[in-house]
């Protein structure tokens, strides 16, 4: 799949596509051969996910706070 063509893939596609590979390389029956471009491809498929979330997280690092500025966004986590 060429760059390009990944660049179009919204998240949601690009995670469809690779848990149908996935699920075809658990059922054990792809030949070697297959196996290794399955793997590649979504070897490259989940650099697009992984792309995308960074994309989306970039974007979403600053928010608008009540003054109209901009400050980062922190996530908090539980401490228990």
């Amino acid at each position: 799949m060429s760059e390009e063509k990944q660049n179009e893939l919204t998240f949601e596609q690009a995670m469809q596509q690779l848990e149908e590979m996935v699920e075809k390389l658990e059922e054990g029956d792809v030949p070697l051969e297959s196996a290794i471009n399955y793997y590649q491809k979504g070897m490259e498929l989940a650099k697009v996910c992984g792309d995308k979330l960074n994309a989306v997280q970039d974007q979403m690092v600053k928010i608008v706070n009540e003054q109209g500025e901009l400050e980062p966004f922190q996530i908090q986590e539980d401490e228990t």
